[in-house]
């Protein structure tokens, strides 16, 4: 199957995605060794691994997750179109997380050495690394602060508001039909520390109350202020302007 060059990436023109220049494009397209497409349920990077490359999410939703010894999961983060992966496990010998696909997924594969090539070819483009590394770990202060001291209620409703608005951010419509929401209830109860009954329980209070309703996998939110007050989420949740590598 032909690859994608980097000038037709469908993501680009999306008003979510700032403008690089045609020298920043020609530098990332030098950097792209090739595309890999997963099936939903596959391992994209395992937990311990030394060897993986960095990639971009091109279509598709994954998760990033740490286990305990008896199996127990703990979900970091859901991984969107956009989504630049792999830059932790730059900063360390190994990969701390493991990431597994939720759907059919299509990757933008780059060398391992592109953290430093990106940097050392373009000032603008290693700012936008240090962006996306310090908008991550924004998005990790929110689920940390959800897991900590948030509510059931408000876990909840802060994850389906971010969730919502992200994936809106990439639909033509901006999430005016729905949004796809391949997730199970077990995977929100292991991003939200809530147990699978609590999670259920919760799913269905906030439904009845005519906040959100979630069928045929894809997600509908219907007062988002109401919502946003629940989950006492500061702004509302909308993403903002990102680079895209």
């Amino acid at each position: 199957m032909t690859e994608i060059p980097c000038t037709e990436c469908p993501l680009r023109p999306l008003p979510l995605f700032v403008q690089h220049t045609d020298e920043e494009l020609r530098l990332v397209q030098s950097l792209k060794r090739r595309e890999l497409r997963l099936r939903a349920g596959e391992t994209l990077i395992q937990e311990g691994q030394t060897d993986a490359p960095l990639f971009t999410l091109l279509y598709g939703w994954a998760f990033r997750f740490k286990t305990l010894r008896d199996g127990r999961r703990q979900i970091l983060g859901f991984l969107m179109g956009g989504d630049f992966i792999g830059v932790q496990q730059k900063m360390g010998d190994a990969s701390a997380h493991g990431v597994d696909t939720l759907t059919d997924a299509l990757f933008c594969v780059f060398q391992r050495d592109s953290l430093w090539e990106l940097h050392r070819g373009s000032l603008s483009m290693g700012f936008n690394i240090t962006w996306l590394a310090a908008h991550e770990e924004s998005m990790l202060d929110e689920t940390l602060l959800s897991v900590g001291r948030r509510s059931a209620d408000e876990r909840v409703a802060s994850l389906l508001i971010l969730l919502f608005k992200r994936a809106a951010a990439l639909q033509a419509d901006g999430g005016a039909s729905g949004v796809p929401f391949p997730l199970t209830q077990q995977h929100i109860a292991d991003g939200l520390g809530l147990s699978l009954v609590h999670t259920h329980k919760t799913l269905r209070k906030l439904e009845k109350r005519g906040l959100h309703r979630i069928e045929n996998g894809r997600l509908r939110l219907f007062d988002i202020k109401a919502m946003a007050r629940l989950a006492e989420l500061y702004g509302d949740g909308r993403p903002p302007a990102r680079p895209l590598v």
